[in-house]
């Protein structure tokens, strides 16, 4: 890094001059039609400006910033999205999220999307299996779906995705697989159930400019074991969470996109292999696991 001059050093005809061009770009956003897009872009310019002030960035550092920004760009496509890997490490994702999604009660928090969600996901019976050719230790899901008010929503729509036990999502492979995600409806009680794979840590895709900013600052890649869930239905808020495994000492070190919330940590029970399994479905010899998920969406007319 190169050795920078403190703001508190900074001449006041300096510090004049750098107000003023500051004043110049607010005043080139006044004649801006939407006032939503005033707002947002005029805020934006007071707080960039802030930040090249406050730490006197270099133009060395402004062609650093453009040419990882540039390589961001390159690297993402249709099956990678480095922007939103970006947004994630930045805590910037999660935190619209928290702005978005205010406390509601009972409701179930809200944590980050993540860049592996895949649209067209295929549909499983109820007690299906999302895994596919995803290796991994068998792990059952089961839960509810109900409002803030305790009514079961029948025919939400659960979408499910996870990577397989090596850390990694079907995106990420390049034989096109479809594995460890689906979707599936609730019954009329509010129920669902599926297989699954029991979660575990993963790092982040590190290999690209984001990885390199994270090894720069002495940052792990690692993600806590997590399910992503979607969950969808008419007339009720969509919730975009994911559960994590208690015990899972990565908890304790930290999760690399800051997702993880104490409501969402759940017990995964372990299962020996000869333990029956809810639906009967044989084993063989393999141990499994269990975990239960209740969830609660806010109305639309409940939204804060």
């Amino acid at each position: 890094m190169t050795e920078t001059t403190s703001t508190t050093s900074v001449s006041a005809e300096q510090a004049a001059r750098e107000q003023a061009l500051t004043e110049r770009v607010l005043d080139s956003f006044e004649n801006t039609r939407d006032p939503r897009l005033k707002e947002v872009m005029q805020s934006l310019t007071k707080h960039l400006h802030a930040f090249i002030r406050e730490v006197r960035l270099s133009e060395e550092e402004w062609n650093t910033a453009i040419e990882f920004l540039t390589a961001v760009g390159h690297i993402t496509d249709d099956r990678r999205q480095e922007f939103i890997l970006l947004s994630d490490v930045l805590g910037a994702s999660m935190q619209t999220i928290l702005v978005n999604n205010p406390a509601n009660g009972n409701a179930t928090e809200a944590t980050v999307f993540g860049p592996f969600f895949l649209e067209d996901a295929p549909e499983i019976p109820l007690g299906g299996n999302i895994a596919g050719p995803a290796h991994g230790q068998p792990c059952w899901v089961e839960g509810t779906v109900k409002d803030t008010h305790g009514n079961p929503v029948s025919g939400a729509r659960v979408e499910v995705w996870e990577a397989d036990e090596d850390g990694f999502y079907d995106v990420q492979y390049d034989d096109h697989r479809i594995a460890g995600r689906a979707h599936l409806f609730t019954d009329e009680h509010g129920e669902f159930r599926f297989w699954g794979l029991t979660p575990t840590p993963y790092p982040i895709p590190h290999d690209g400019p984001v990885g390199k900013m994270l090894a720069a600052t002495n940052r792990s890649p690692v993600r806590a074991s997590h399910l992503h869930f979607m969950v969808t239905a008419p007339g009720l808020r969509t919730l975009v969470t994911h559960i994590f495994v208690e015990g899972d000492p990565q908890l304790d070190i930290g999760d690399s996109v800051f997702g993880v919330q104490d409501s969402l940590i759940k017990r995964f029970e372990a299962q020996p292999a000869d333990t029956p399994t809810p639906d009967g479905r044989n084993l063989g010899d393999k141990e499994w696991a269990r975990t239960r998920f209740d969830i609660i969406l806010v109305r639309n007319d409940e939204r804060q």
